[in-house]
């Protein structure tokens, strides 16, 4: 049954401002018309839409990366509407394949509990948690039980679920594709029906989940949802993806100091889209930073402003402060006032393996390459011989600009 058509509605200046600051920074917003139609009729009728954000909690920490979806709630929310943090406690269980050449296996109760707190806590760093609806999806996905699922699953088709990228190319590689991975963009569209969301955010690898959701929402006679999908954000070497695993993230629970310096350490190029993506400035405010940066200002003092803003987020507009003036102190080759220390014994120990030891290099043979490269010092001073043997007493070790240990030895 297709959903009955509202009337258009004209955009009045403030729809078209909201219109904007939606589509700052997205990959895509689908279907763009349609979603001016809802911010006026929101407008006109001061209900606010319905936005959702369904995450299945299979990792407890977060990282800027992840705060970009985020980021792009909290504006919705600022604009009045209403957000809901879909915890998908259910469809953890099946396990999302999306953009992966296997399966993906499911967490276990305990560990979806567990991560959905930590999750969300983290999350309400960004989110105003007095204005987020927090949903499960097990509400409705338990009683659908085995007929209700089996319904759900005759109204969509085998063809047009291999329509989804990452099925057809296992399914053209002979790489097995398992009947319960079909039930996962399906119970995920679902979540839409069940919420009446009016528009659903993902990141690009979800956009066929999140199509499915605009379809199902049809065949129940909803008003099919738009979806916005958000761009994947380049870690600090501006190549590769976010990622712990490649050790060019920032997290956000991060020291305040150990921030702000990645912040600064990004590209004078990369910065701006870490500006679009992370950034609450208005757009006017970053177009006119842009504008100083082309007419010849210093861009690192754009950057200052994008580490202090990050940094105050998710910490305090002091730490902020604090955390500049010592990213100075250590420009100027200073040492950081708080430091974390070791106690070893067994002194004089030698450079390479004391490194290693610390965690300031993952091997000695790093830590040999660093020193070759000019990139060790010791209480200051750059350590150039590779055989040095460290004697008893305190010392302060630095690796790179931001690597620090105090070490206490002992004989």
């Amino acid at each position: 049954m297709e959903a009955i058509q509202a009337p258009r509605l004209p955009l009045s200046d403030r729809v078209q401002e909201a219109l904007a600051i939606t589509k700052r920074g997205v990959d895509e917003l689908l279907i763009e018309a349609e979603f001016a139609q809802k911010l006026a009729r929101s407008e006109q009728t001061g209900v606010p839409l319905r936005i959702k954000l369904g995450l299945d909690p299979t990792a407890p920490d977060l990282h800027l990366g992840h705060t970009v979806v985020l980021n792009k709630l909290r504006q919705l929310q600022d604009l009045g509407h209403q957000v809901i943090f879909l915890i998908g406690d259910f469809t953890s269980m099946i396990g999302d394949p999306s953009g992966r050449n296997t399966t993906r296996p499911p967490l276990t109760r305990e560990q979806i509990e567990a991560n959905a707190t930590t999750y969300f806590k983290q999350a309400s760093l960004v989110l105003d948690p007095t204005r987020t609806e927090i949903r499960y999806n097990s509400e409705w996905c338990d009683p659908l039980g085995a007929r209700g699922l089996i319904q759900l699953a005759s109204r969509y088709t085998v063809a047009r679920m291999m329509e989804r990228d990452d099925f057809t190319k296992r399914f053209k590689a002979g790489t097995p594709i398992s009947v319960h991975e079909f039930l996962y963009p399906l119970m995920q569209g679902y979540d839409s029906v069940a919420l009446k969301s009016d528009l659903e955010l993902g990141g690009t690898d979800q956009k066929f989940n999140l199509l499915v959701g605009r379809e199902l929402q049809k065949d129940y006679g909803q008003e099919p949802q738009c979806i916005l999908t958000m761009p994947l954000l380049e870690g600090l070497d501006g190549v590769e993806k976010m990622s712990k695993s490649k050790n060019n993230y920032i997290g956000i629970t991060e020291p305040a100091n150990t921030m702000f310096a990645k912040v600064m350490s990004i590209s004078d190029t990369m910065m701006w889209k870490y500006f679009d993506l992370l950034s609450f400035r208005s757009i006017a405010e970053v177009a006119a930073l842009k504008a100083a940066v082309a007419g010849g200002a210093n861009p690192r003092d754009a950057k200052v402003a994008l580490a202090k803003e990050i940094t105050t987020r998710f910490h305090s507009a002091q730490a902020a402060e604090d955390a500049l003036a010592d990213f100075v102190n250590r420009a100027k080759g200073g040492i950081p006032d708080e430091l974390p220390e070791m106690q070893l014994s067994g002194a004089p120990l030698a450079i390479g393996p004391l490194l290693k030891t610390t965690g300031l290099c993952a091997s000695t043979s790093e830590a040999l390459r660093m020193i070759d490269q000019g990139g060790v010092r010791i209480d200051g001073q750059v350590v150039s011989d590779k055989g040095l043997q460290v004697a008893a007493g305190s010392v302060v070790l630095q690796v790179g600009k931001r690597k620090f240990m105090r070490v206490h030895l002992s004989a």
